[in-house]
């Protein structure tokens, strides 16, 4: 193997195995107590909003290295705006379900055309709306703290709550068998897939990876997810909340690989004016990123108000950091152009696992901040060092 395929192979699979070590780490210092079926569960539920954020932050990071600041008060906005509905005006659920949706892509699309069509640089943009959304939910709230306790079917359908799993049609027992079977069958799924896809690419005679590295990478994949969803079923099953993420991640995973649209994003963040010369529409590349970045944010604050049963105005604080931060540490290119929503999920659950195993390990919330801030700059230094082919220091 020649240092080119080996830096490829390096940089396409050093999270995965970051991420590995890093969980055997906590494995080892919490005595084993992160790989409880609980704290497997509680990863999914308290990361939820992560997985959604992390996923449209890509399309933006994608398109150049652009983020968005403003999400963590659009989440807080948009669920201020859903407790009101709900509790104070005793609004159906299903209309306030569509009205938070319909304000979240309104600001996605707000903030996109200033920064498609006016070119008002995405950073000043963002950082407006943040300012702004978050004043606006203390507005909306005036200051205070909204229950939706009482709000059980919103509650339930968003994943809030002790009790918001996927019922077992095969019993009751100890063990839940309907996550047990979803798990076999996703695993399944997932090898037949990757089958697949590795015959598809070698009829055409695309270049494909080494036949041991792809059982490998296969196997490992496979086992991880048999033993992700026994850990479940060892617990309550599966969390309505998953069921969301897992929409989001297979939607988007497939529009940015298998559509003309998700190619459009990695062309502008490769050469925006080599994409324009093709005649694509790159000022509606970036409106979409924007606006379906709003559209998500919509569906990260209903997770989030759910989940903690109530809308307060603090709500939403650096979520905006922990989607960025996911991308980077996901493979997501610093530059743009580069980047997958599976690895960006891999980023997630690698910020989860920190967070979580620190925790258990009674780690101050501020080195929290610490060694999360070292990860998502070592995940940058890696991603420039790279492009350089191994250099460190960039000559002029």
């Amino acid at each position: 193997m020649n240092k080119a395929k080996s830096l490829d192979f390096i940089k396409k699979y050093t999270m995965i195995i970051v991420l590995i070590v890093v969980t055997a780490f906590f494995a080892w210092r919490t005595g084993g107590a992160i790989l409880l079926p609980m704290n497997v569960s509680s990863l999914i539920s308290q990361n939820a909003y992560v997985f959604i954020l992390a996923t449209g932050m890509l399309l933006c990071i994608l398109t150049g290295g652009n983020i968005d600041l403003s999400v963590g008060s659009v989440v807080c906005f948009v669920g201020a705006i859903g407790a009101v509905l709900m509790v104070n005006m005793k609004v159906n659920m299903v209309v306030a379900i569509l009205i938070m949706i319909l304000v979240g892509t309104l600001i996605g699309a707000f903030q996109g055309f200033w920064i498609a069509y006016v070119r008002i640089p995405p950073f000043i943009v963002t950082l407006a709306g943040m300012l702004a959304f978050r004043g606006l939910s203390n507005v909306v709230l005036d200051g205070m703290t909204i229950s939706i306790k009482e709000c059980t079917a919103f509650v339930s359908l968003f994943g809030g709550g002790a009790n918001c799993y996927i019922p077992d049609f095969f019993g009751n027992g100890s063990l839940n068998l309907t996550c047990v079977f979803a798990g076999v069958l996703a695993t399944v799924i997932y090898v037949f897939i990757q089958i697949k896809s590795r015959m598809s690419k070698q009829k055409k005679g695309y270049a494909i990876e080494n036949m041991a590295v792809f059982l490998i990478k296969t196997l490992l994949i496979g086992l991880v997810i048999l033993a992700f969803s026994f850990r479940l079923a060892q617990h309550k099953g599966i969390p309505t909340v998953l069921i969301w993420v897992l929409i989001v991640v297979m939607v988007y995973g497939y529009i940015t690989s298998n559509t003309t649209t998700g190619r459009y994003f990695y062309a502008v963040g490769g050469n925006e004016k080599a994409t324009k010369l093709s005649g694509i529409n790159t000022n509606k590349v970036y409106f979409l990123a924007y606006l379906n970045m709003g559209f998500l944010a919509a569906l990260a604050g209903m997770v989030t108000i759910a989940r903690m049963t109530s809308a307060q105005p603090t709500y939403g604080q650096s979520y905006e950091m922990d989607a960025i931060g996911s991308c980077f540490i996901g493979g997501a290119s610093a530059y743009g152009g580069i980047g997958t929503v599976p690895g960006v999920i891999v980023g997630a659950v690698l910020m989860g696992v920190i967070n979580l195993g620190m925790s258990l390990m009674g780690v101050d919330q501020n080195m929290q901040k610490v060694v999360k801030g070292l990860v998502l700059l070592a995940a940058v230094i890696f991603d420039v060092v790279s492009k350089r082919g191994g250099k460190l220091i960039s000559k002029n």
